[in-house]
């Protein structure tokens, strides 16, 4: 659990400027969000024991919301946006959301749109930068992707501030996941090297849902739900054949959360795979023959396999060479086509019969719109970030905790990564779903 003194949020300075907000809802309908509200990081009595004891107030995140006074005076705040890393489904809702709140509540006048991720700051790309105006962004709700397009690396963190400092940009929203976030707090560390009066702030997105201190990611509802249109799509594929088997692999680099939401909602899958729970391919109760056996007594069976999940078993001869992409992220092997591979070898070398479809809707998940329930999430995770950034906070990221939308320092966030726990609720609920053993072996 992060410790009290790491949650407190930076601020460029004292906020003298009243708020426009109240102007454009009508004072009736504000509620402004004061200082001292905060919302406790764990919130179960057995996490608070301890510090209460100790008479100490317990770790709190600063609730997010309009403030009635503001940093940034909104007549002359330029601003710029940036989407980062992998497709996911919202980015559009979030890029729409802001450049709406900006200009609705605050009246801001100039809003600039940076192309290809960090690269739309360097000179050598020569990326064109999007004026955003309301105009622009009508009706991107509706669309996969991100108009701003996105890009994975490292860039020269100097040339960035460089560019925000020529073009007068005061607030930077950065819409990204575990590396864009830590490129964002270089930016910020250059930024405060320099003197300079630029506010950062996040929007975490991570299709996986594995950012720390977040009730669920955006796009997460939509991606687990259009997977589940692939798993029921792999469930008649294996009752419509002797022996049928049908694997489903989706998107969980370390994080199982799409697999095990989607293998609840489906009611489908037989068999759950995930980065955190190692599992034996071999043995008398080893995943091969628990197949074996599943399909001798229903005739059928449906796999949903994560893409971290066993890498353990894969390419053993080169475990010591490292590969990794523009982001820094080891290259996983292919779950979905070791799987089979193998279980296709394994059945034909012992004359078992067997059917199998595999299906692979990665990317087919990753682009599609956001859903109702992600539209809503993704318009207040932007509505928060702009009162956030307008009050002069910055190195943060905005979150949904405990059901109440929060300020998240930069650094907290990426201290760890959400994973799926295997004692805990959600990976017993899927046990108890599929009917799969505790473990294989």
């Amino acid at each position: 659990m992060a410790a009290a003194d790491t949650t407190a949020i930076k601020i460029l300075g004292t906020c003298r400027i009243e708020s426009p907000v109240a102007r454009v809802l009508g004072e009736k309908a504000m509620h402004y969000v004061g200082a001292a509200d905060k919302i406790v990081l764990d919130h179960r009595l057995s996490g608070l024991a301890g510090v209460m004891k100790e008479g100490a107030a317990p770790p709190a995140f600063e609730l997010a919301g309009p403030r009635n006074k503001i940093f940034f005076d909104p007549s002359k705040t330029r601003v710029g946006i940036v989407t980062c890393g992998g497709l996911c489904p919202g980015i559009n809702n979030v890029i729409q959301g802001l450049v709406r709140e900006l200009v609705h509540a605050y009246g801001v006048k100039t809003i600039f749109g940076f192309r290809y991720g960090y690269q739309g700051f360097i000179a050598k790309y020569k990326h064109k930068v999007f004026d955003l105006t309301l105009e622009s962004v009508a009706g991107i709700h509706e669309l996969g992707g991100t108009i701003l397009g996105s890009s994975r690396g490292h860039q020269d963190t100097e040339e960035i501030v460089d560019c925000l400092e020529r073009m007068n940009v005061n607030i930077l929203f950065v819409i990204g996941g575990d590396g864009t976030i830590r490129g964002a707090m270089s930016i910020v560390d250059e930024i405060d090297r320099r003197g300079s009066k630029i506010s950062v702030v996040g929007i975490p997105k991570t299709i996986d849902n594995d950012v720390m201190y977040t009730d669920k990611s955006f796009g997460f509802d939509s991606a687990y739900s259009k997977a589940v249109e692939f798993i029921r799509n792999a469930h008649v594929e294996a009752k419509g054949a002797p022996n049928g088997v049908g694997i489903v692999r989706v998107m969980g680099r370390h994080s199982g959360f799409i697999a095990c939401h989607a293998a609840l909602a489906s009611r489908d899958a037989n068999f759950v795979l995930i980065p955190e729970v190692p599992f034996k391919l071999e043995g008398e109760n080893g995943f091969i023959n628990c197949l074996k056996r599943r399909l001798d007594s229903r005739g059928h069976a449906v796999i949903v396999a994560a893409e971290g999940a066993g890498q353990e078993h894969i390419g053993a001869a080169d475990t010591q060479i490292i590969h990794r992409d523009p982001s820094g992220n080891h290259k996983l092997r292919d779950i979905g086509q070791f799987l089979r591979d193998t279980i296709t070898s394994h059945f034909r070398e012992k004359n078992w019969e067997m059917n199998l479809r595999y299906i692979d809707p990665s990317y087919a998940i990753r682009s599609v719109p956001a859903s109702p329930a992600d539209s809503i999430y993704c318009w207040k995770l932007s509505r928060d970030a702009v009162h956030g950034a307008m009050a002069g906070n910055t190195k943060m990221l905005i979150s949904l905790w405990h059901g109440e939308f929060v300020h998240i320092p930069m650094e907290v966030a990426v201290s760890a990564r959400k994973a799926v726990d295997p004692e805990g609720y959600l990976w017993m609920s899927v046990l108890e779903a599929t009917g799969q053993p505790v473990q294989f072996g």
